[in-house]
């Protein structure tokens, strides 16, 4: 592979070929700039390389993320990305953009065919849009000196954008979400998910910048490799082994990071788990006979509580049950209320349980609930960030008229809107319903709000044996970091886990199986920096890569301008 610079805008090619130089001149290298400029090209097969560099960007991005887990890839992502987008014109930047963004998407959220082949490549192409525009400003920055630092940046923007729009966004793959026990995962404790992706994307642009400047001082000059021009440049070199020292600096600051405003622990708090099981995991329709559901997670109840008796298990201050531990509506039905009363007599100490609460006007809420013993349902939490297609179905009337199907989601959730801060046994829980947790206020907002631990309900059971769930237990975990708090994850079939707040597991459950477990966590007061700056991070990095693309297109413009 040979990478070759020429002047603005003029790349040889079959339609342009190099110039020869004239008779008796010297033939002179070309120049080393620090700049990736217009036209610049890797070699004589320049676009088979960029077809292939944009490929192995979304692959190694989908296999650092879980169930893989090559989190080392991460960065490397990034770095092919960059190499695929440098010098290229903007617009075969955004096709180049848009084969990365598929290698990705499309095999990462195959989860979703449970709804239909047609449903999981609708939502991989709308994700797949975002590395479009991604990518045209990587190709523009890179013309910048400094452009690591330009192009960890627009990672986050489009992060950020497309965890907001549309349908209140579909954050999932973000580089953050591949690094839950690395040292990356560190720097989610100064600045949210946000400073970890650009921590990533940066170590990448680090490693492409050296290796750019390593090749260019070791290369043969065009005189062959034993001419006086070989090119040894010293300084170049030593350029590069401060690009590595950086990249190495990154990586190392992410183990310090969590230590800047650590929260303190108070005390601890013994917690109950109780995973239920449902019928037809891994199918679209989780439900059996009518009960089901609420019968198998109040028998778990039951049998912890026969267990926590025999001295298996120490007494819990509480008792926490999954999203959805109920398939009907205790508020609605009162055998329900019966079943559910009686398990929380039997443990002795508050229940937070899930469910739907339907609503007069047909439409529901997806909750968790305090349930006391001898006392009934107390503070609830309504889950903020709801699932389209799957909890709720927008623009309901024009969708079904074309998907038959979506008419089996009955009834569409509304989203709650008050922080998940619920006073449990004495202590203070942050909550977040599953798909809350790909986000990053629920969490920060519950926690701020009081939440001495975090406690994350869910129900993967459509999702099971499919990865799904592995890849949002790795979210939790980094949650965990961000906050400085232990995480709890209870799950109606599996995983069910406890992560300390280091992102370290302390227990997982197997996927399709009952599953009882009580644990002792940590108590946490304080809040990170992360947790006090919000999103703040997120914006100002996002607003450094907007900034960047707009001096890289007013330069190019000025630039033009003096050439004509």
């Amino acid at each position: 592979m040979v990478a070759e610079h020429t002047d603005q805008g003029h790349a040889p090619g079959p339609d342009r070929p190099s110039p020869e130089p004239a008779a008796g001149e010297r033939a002179v290298a070309p120049a080393r700039s620090h700049v990736l400029a217009p036209g610049h090209r890797w070699g004589r097969a320049d676009m088979p390389w960029r077809v292939l560099a944009a490929a192995g960007s979304g692959l190694a991005q989908l296999l650092a993320l879980p169930p893989y887990g090559l989190w080392w890839l991460g960065p490397l992502s990034a770095a092919l990305l960059a190499f695929a987008v440098a010098g290229a014109r903007v617009r075969d930047a955004a096709w180049l953009g848009a084969l990365s963004g598929a290698a990705l998407m499309v095999p990462l959220v195959r989860w979703q065919d449970i709804f239909g082949i047609d449903v999981w490549l609708a939502i991989a192409a709308a994700e797949t849009v975002y590395f479009l525009p991604m990518a045209m400003g990587l190709a523009l920055v890179m013309r910048l000196p400094g452009w690591p630092v330009w192009t960890a940046a627009l990672w986050v923007l489009q992060e950020a954008v497309r965890a907001r729009w549309p349908l209140g966004g579909f954050p999932w793959g973000k580089l953050a979400f591949a690094q839950p026990d690395t040292p990356f995962v560190g720097y989610a404790a100064l600045g949210s998910s946000a400073l970890v992706s650009f921590t990533v994307a940066l170590t990448g642009g680090l490693l492409l910048w050296s290796a750019l400047r390593a090749f260019h001082a070791l290369r043969p000059g065009p005189g062959g490799p034993d001419a006086p021009e070989r090119g040894r440049d010293a300084g170049a070199l030593a350029r590069a082994a401060v690009g590595l020292a950086v990249a190495a600096a990154v990586v190392a600051g992410g183990l310090l990071a969590p230590a800047i405003g650590r929260p303190t622990a108070t005390g601890t708090v013994t917690v109950g788990m109780v995973q239920g099981n449902v019928p037809n995991v891994g199918e679209m329709s989780i439900l059996g006979e009518r009960m089901q559901v609420l019968d198998n997670h109040a028998r778990g109840v039951h049998e912890l509580a026969a267990a926590v008796r025999a001295g298996e298990y120490p007494r819990p201050d509480m008792v926490l049950l999954p999203e959805n531990a109920s398939d009907i509506d205790p508020f609605r039905d009162p055998v329900a209320w019966e079943i559910i009363d009686d398990a929380a007599t039997e443990a002795g100490v508050p229940l937070l349980w899930g469910m739907s609460r339907f609503n007069d006007d047909g439409t529901r809420h997806v909750s968790s609930v305090v349930w006391e013993p001898g006392e009934g349902p107390g503070q609830i939490y309504d889950k903020r960030y709801l699932v389209p297609f799957g909890e709720y179905i927008p623009y309901r009337d024009f969708f079904t008229r074309f998907v038959d199907r979506l008419q089996q989601v009955g009834s569409d959730a509304v989203p709650g809107t008050e922080p998940g801060a619920l006073e449990v046994g004495g202590n203070t829980v942050g909550v977040g319903i599953c798909f809350d947790v790909a986000f990053d206020p629920p969490v920060r907002e519950a926690v701020a709000a009081g939440g001495e631990i975090i406690v994350i309900p869910t129900n993967n059971a459509n999702y099971n044996f499919t990865g799904q769930t592995d890849q949002q237990l790795a979210i939790t975990r980094l949650r965990a970091v961000e906050h400085g708090r232990p995480a709890v994850v209870v799950s109606t079939s599996g995983v069910s886990a406890v992560v300390a707040p280091d992102g370290t597991l302390d227990h997982t459950s197997e996927e399709g199986v009952a599953d009882v477990h009580v644990a002792r966590l940590r108590t946490m007061e304080g809040t990170t920096v992360a947790t006090r700056l919000g999103a703040a991070p997120e914006a100002l990095l996002g607003l450094v890569g907007a900034a960047s693309v707009a001096a890289a297109v007013l330069l190019g413009r000025r630039g033009r301008t003096r050439r004509a």
